[in-house]
């Protein structure tokens, strides 16, 4: 066991030594790949710091089922039970708004009232509003509801009254795919980078690699200082993606904030949290030593 703890203290020393020797090369190295991870840690900021911000901006999805003229109340008692046998735990909440109703309602607002006394008659048609409970995936349930009713006896039109919710739906999926190909760019980057200073490091050490084998040096014990130089590559590279992102957060808050204050909400973006960093930079230093193994097992064969 001392034996083995003291094989790893020297190629650690040695990995140590190997960077301070190039020190311009290995911090460029880690710079590269500290400003790829510092973009998908943002992005992730971005996309969790919205999901509040959809909660602050949203109302409960909504449909509104136009009922066809001449349809009975009894007849719109039944659709609104059928409604709520049918829609079950995704409906919070149904019920009728009546023609005369909908009338007064808009002849509240100014911008009718004046069109709607040129009316002889009342045009407006009942309607059962119907108020869904929030889910994943709201746009989708309501659209699927929405197809489905539209098929009902009765019922003449559905009107999504909460087409925004797709909208934001939508762009939030495109920001999953994106943070989903910057991990992929970040992985290739990593493995390129590592690999290719691990070679640089391999061939300059060449000689000494062949004077340890002469006396006795077992393929682990040359190979095992690079994979620390992986290794620490990756540590260095996300500790500084780390700091380069929370020095990113201060001038974007600013902005996002003068942002939301015009529409009256509150918006922040924040790291994410503390175990998905550290699980994200177990995995970049993984990596490091993974493309510092296949960089040293390929170049190090003469």
């Amino acid at each position: 066991m001392r034996t083995w703890l003291r094989h790893h203290r020297y190629a650690l020393r040695v990995a140590l030594r190997r960077l301070r020797l190039h020190p311009f090369s290995s911090l460029a190295n880690i710079v590269v790949i500290a400003l790829m991870l510092a973009v998908p840690i943002l992005g992730a900021a971005v996309l969790q710091s919205s999901q509040p911000l959809a909660r602050q901006l949203a109302v409960a999805p909504e449909l509104t089922l136009f009922l066809t003229p001449g349809t009975t109340a009894p007849q719109q008692q039944a659709l609104i039970e059928k409604l709520r046998a049918q829609a079950g735990d995704k409906l919070a909440d149904a019920h009728l708004l009546p023609r005369d109703q909908a009338l007064r309602q808009l002849r509240a607002d100014p911008a009718w009232a004046q069109a709607l006394d040129a009316l002889a008659d009342n045009p407006l048609p009942d309607a059962i509003i119907v108020t869904l409970h929030d889910s994943d995936t709201p746009a989708q349930v309501a659209q699927s509801l929405a197809e489905t009713w539209r098929t009902w006896p009765g019922v003449d039109h559905v009107q999504l009254d909460s087409e925004w919710v797709r909208r934001l739906e939508s762009l939030l999926s495109f920001v999953r795919v994106g943070l989903g190909l910057l991990a992929v760019a970040v992985i290739v980057v990593v493995l390129a980078t590592v690999f290719n200073t691990v070679r640089l490091q391999a061939l300059t050490q060449r000689d000494e690699i062949a004077v340890a084998r002469l006396v006795g040096a077992t393929e682990s014990f040359v190979r095992r200082p690079f994979l620390y130089l992986g290794a620490l590559t990756g540590l260095a590279a996300s500790l500084l993606a780390l700091l380069l992102a929370w020095l990113a957060m201060a001038p974007l808050n600013t902005l996002l904030g003068r942002f939301a204050q015009s529409y009256g909400i509150e918006w922040a973006m924040q790291l994410p949290a503390t175990p998905d960093l550290l699980l994200s930079g177990l995995l970049v230093i993984i990596l490091g030593a993974v493309a510092a193994r296949l960089s040293v097992t390929h170049h190090t064969q003469f």
